[in-house]
């Protein structure tokens, strides 16, 4: 399993390469201009990919090396990464070839991955030297930016597929950005801030702002304030989160085990 992580930690920026020259169709760029929507963000956000990319090739390199061959933990987030950097992987030809309801299968699934390993190596209460940097940051900032571009691509079916309007999008954008909001909140409570996490949604956000504050959509102002009003609630939480549980990886010791 510590080999299918570090091939499918190969597999992503190799994939997105091959997406982004137009190999399975037309890049994810121009995929999603077809479909504007309120909850797209910014094109420069999407560099956060390349980050994403090299620090999980690095925590899965690490994975492999010293004590990590025979760490519990390492062993039990082996099978999540490693699904969770397939179903990456698999998402980028899926959504160049406009197969977007697998896409939204895909993207979730991807995203429930990446939160688990998150969340393991949150509770850990006997981490490894190093785990915080070569593997929380790495698999928290994935798990942040998919629990976001999950609900991008969410809406980005709505309006290919015109499940509802696609002229009056806010209502319905509304109910997506509320979604997203619980689930980050949900996420980042059961971590006890996870600062990588929501640093990697706040990017997110932020990068909705500013494109929707320069969209013609009707709406596209009240998405915009929207978006910052959820990274703000967001990170309220972490700093209070933070102040509650200083302990940052380990739990409080009070606690039972989640």
């Amino acid at each position: 399993m510590r080999l299918l992580v570090l091939l499918f930690a190969i597999a992503m920026p190799v994939v997105a390469w091959l997406s982004n020259t137009g190999t399975f169709g037309p890049d994810n760029g121009t995929m999603s201009d077809r479909y504007p929507t309120l909850l797209v963000a910014a094109g420069y956000a999407f560099a956060i990919w390349g980050l994403i990319f090299l620090l999980d090739l690095v925590y899965a390199v690490w994975q492999t090396t010293g004590m990590r061959k025979t760490d519990d933990t390492a062993a039990r987030i082996a099978p999540w990464a490693a699904a969770g950097f397939a179903l990456t992987t698999l998402w980028m030809p899926l959504f160049s070839m406009g197969q977007f309801w697998l896409c939204l299968l895909v993207i979730f699934a991807a995203t429930f991955c990446l939160i688990r390993c998150a969340m393991i190596l949150s509770h850990d209460r006997t981490p490894q030297e190093g785990q915080w940097l070569w593997a929380w940051l790495p698999l928290s900032l994935h798990a942040g930016w998919l629990s976001l571009a999950a609900f991008l691509n969410l809406a980005q079916v709505v309006v290919a597929y015109q499940l509802a309007s696609t002229t009056h999008q806010l209502p319905w954008s509304l109910v997506l950005f509320a979604l997203a909001a619980l689930l980050l909140l949900m996420v980042n409570l059961r971590m006890r801030g996870n600062i990588d996490y929501v640093m990697a949604a706040l990017w997110a956000l932020v990068a909705v702002y500013v494109k929707q504050s320069d969209s013609g959509l009707p709406g596209a102002q009240t998405a915009a304030w929207v978006a910052i009003a959820i990274a703000v609630v967001l990170l309220l939480q972490t700093v209070l989160l933070r102040r509650k549980y200083p302990g940052g990886l380990l739990p409080n010791p009070a606690r039972a085990p989640d």
